[in-house]
């Protein structure tokens, strides 16, 4: 695992560019060369955002082998202020207080665990995966000022935010435009970055140029029996009704009947979860038809979900 001084010699090296990994939630992970200048331009938007000057403190739990830790660093280069990394780990004890910490979802847990979480974060951003309800409540009864960061490795981490604990809405970052395509996936534009327009497989309910709210990606839509399903989006409501059931992903997988069915693959669920599905859910039309009971759902290094139609190991099947 790479370190902060690891990065630094890449950083000041004579290369314009420095290599970085996406993380493989939407496909296989690949490598890509990121310019320092987009960079340097994504770190001073976001420092301004959240206020950070030469006095501030930075505290990052993330690897500079992925696009987040990374960045942290070019946003204390960039800043002139100190940076402490503490070990990548789903346990964080923070040294001190933080102007700005970075994690991902998994993180979350031990963060709220901290009785004095709320007094040493003055902003948390979050990224890296989709951040369920029960976490963002949690979140927001703890009185922790977070933030949500909408991004790509492409991007050079977010180009919008989203208060967490208020709506669902993203707010572009300084300089960047949002469209969507025909298939109302989003399209990112900014004229800071040499990327100039970047189309996602994101779709989005467009609000305006510079807002958005993210409903699911265009891959995990299925058409299940004439009706289409974004999975995403229905985790999210199947969350919200069963609170209890969070281990889980929605997939399609063949049928004879409806062409492609819905189906939940799920870590350990009660027995009677079919049952407690379609007592709690409104509408039956997308229920799951069946039901793949695992021991962990695999995931990236993030904590990103993989969906894999046939998990790799399958205890029972409702």
């Amino acid at each position: 695992m790479a370190t902060i001084k690891d990065f630094l010699k890449e950083w000041y090296s004579a290369d314009d560019f420095v290599i970085a990994h996406t993380s493989g939630s939407t496909g296989v992970p690949k490598q890509i060369k990121l310019l320092k200048r987009d960079m340097v331009a994504s770190a001073e938007a976001t420092n301004r955002f959240f206020g950070i000057t030469g006095d501030s403190v930075l505290v990052s739990p993330l690897s500079t082998d992925y696009i987040a830790g990374k960045m942290m660093v070019v946003r204390a280069e960039t800043a002139g202020c100190r940076l402490i990394e503490i070990p990548v780990s789903n346990h964080i004890e923070l040294p001190c207080a933080a102007d700005l910490l970075p994690v991902v979802p998994s993180q979350i847990p031990s963060i709220l665990d901290n009785h004095d979480a709320d007094r040493k974060i003055r902003n948390l951003l979050i990224g890296g995966a989709p951040l369920s309800d029960k976490l963002a409540q949690a979140v927001k009864t703890r009185g922790i000022n977070a933030w949500l960061g909408y991004g790509m490795t492409e991007t050079c981490s977010h180009v919008a935010l989203r208060k967490v604990g208020e709506d669902a809405v993203f707010i572009a970052m300084p300089g960047v435009e949002f469209q969507t395509d025909a298939r109302e996936c989003l399209v990112i534009r900014s004229n800071k970055y040499s990327w100039g327009e970047l189309v996602t497989n994101d779709v989005v309910r467009l609000i305006d140029k510079h807002r958005f709210e993210w409903i699911g990606r265009f891959d995990n839509v299925i058409n299940s029996g004439g009706i289409k399903i974004h999975l995403e989006s229905l985790e999210r409501e199947i969350s919200t009704l069963l609170p209890g059931l969070q281990e889980f992903y929605l997939v399609g997988v063949p049928d004879e009947k409806w062409g492609t069915a819905l189906a939940m693959i799920a870590v350990n669920p009660p027995a009677d979860i079919m049952e407690k599905l379609k007592a709690t859910f409104p509408d039956k039309k997308k229920l799951p038809k069946k039901i793949f009971v695992v021991n962990n759902l695999p995931v990236t290094a993030n904590g990103g979900k993989i969906r894999r139609v046939v998990p790799d190991c399958i205890n029972r099947i409702y």
